[in-house]
């Protein structure tokens, strides 16, 4: 599995060594990150810190749709948070997404209880 921080950036359209907005990028993947360890996906008190953290270190997954639902989850979530679309229709799209994300990682993590 990858680096968070740097996968996030790479679906954002930002080269992994534009550092600038690091902080803040951090700031909403841990956010999302939290909602999923709510639902079930990913370790508990799992935060980004530096931007060294993989993808392994926060998922208990081997469970590759899981996995990609995670990322997905995860980059919609710092997308709305960091770099909002201004057209209505794509911003009601991603949100959709993200809840349809949450209700299907929520089953996928019931599932395996």
């Amino acid at each position: 599995m990858d680096n968070i921080l740097i996968c996030i950036k790479k679906m954002l359209g930002l080269d992994k060594d534009y550092a600038p907005f690091d902080q803040e990028l951090i700031v909403f993947i841990n956010s999302a990150l939290m909602t999923l360890t709510q639902l079930g996906i990913g370790r508990n008190g799992f935060v980004v810190v530096d931007g060294s953290e993989n993808w392994s270190d926060f998922l208990i997954a081997t469970d590759m749709s899981k996995v990609e639902g995670a990322k997905t989850y995860v980059y919609i979530k710092t997308r709305l948070d960091f770099d909002p679309p201004a057209n209505a229709s794509l911003l009601k799209a991603l949100q959709d997404n993200a809840k349809e994300l949450e209700w299907r990682l929520n089953v996928k993590a019931e599932q395996e209880l």
